[in-house]
């Protein structure tokens, strides 16, 4: 190669680095900061976003341990008459399912022996006293019915959202007989 075309290619990688180095200059020049401007804006939504998402989560999460505590303690008793009857039975099926603390475990408030079975006749809506007998050609019919609740709080407090909710859980399951 010649010096002259050393020198040529020079001249021209020189020429166009300074052409595009002024163009460069001025958008740079012009936009400085904006990026971080935008950032700064923009991080303080996105976090809000990131926590109210984290709160339905944990509000979701504690809603299913109270109806699958409700589930577990229903199941618990409706093996048999026996079961049906045993309320420490019924409230350690429903506290060991959820594993959570503050949990409260309770059958229906007019129950019939011990506060978490529910009796009716084929034809009807079960109710807090079992009928002697039932009419026709229906039969009577025993149910446990399970209540669950506990307390969601809030991790930080929201203007217009309450920093606490009670979430009930209740299930009513047939005795096996």
């Amino acid at each position: 190669m010649s010096p002259q075309t050393l020198l040529s290619g020079r001249r021209l990688e020189e020429t166009s680095n300074l052409s595009l180095r002024p163009k460069l200059r001025n958008r740079l020049n012009g936009e400085s900061g904006t990026s971080l401007v935008e950032l700064g804006l923009i991080t303080p939504v996105l976090l809000l976003l990131l926590l109210g998402i984290i709160e339905i989560g944990r509000y979701a999460e504690l809603s299913i341990h109270v109806t699958n505590a409700a589930r577990a303690g229903a199941q618990y008793g409706a093996q048999n008459l026996a079961t049906a009857a045993d309320n420490n039975g019924i409230k350690n099926a429903a506290l060991n399912d959820a594993q959570i603390t503050g949990l409260t475990v309770s059958g229906p408030s007019d129950g019939y022996l011990g506060g978490y079975v529910l009796c009716g006749c084929s034809d009807a809506a079960p109710s807090g006293t079992c009928p002697a007998s039932c009419s026709g050609n229906n039969y009577g019919i025993v149910y446990v019915q399970v209540n669950t609740s506990g307390t969601f709080r809030s991790l930080f407090s929201y203007p217009g959202i309450p920093s606490s909710i009670t979430l009930r859980g209740t299930d009513q399951i047939r005795v096996a007989q």
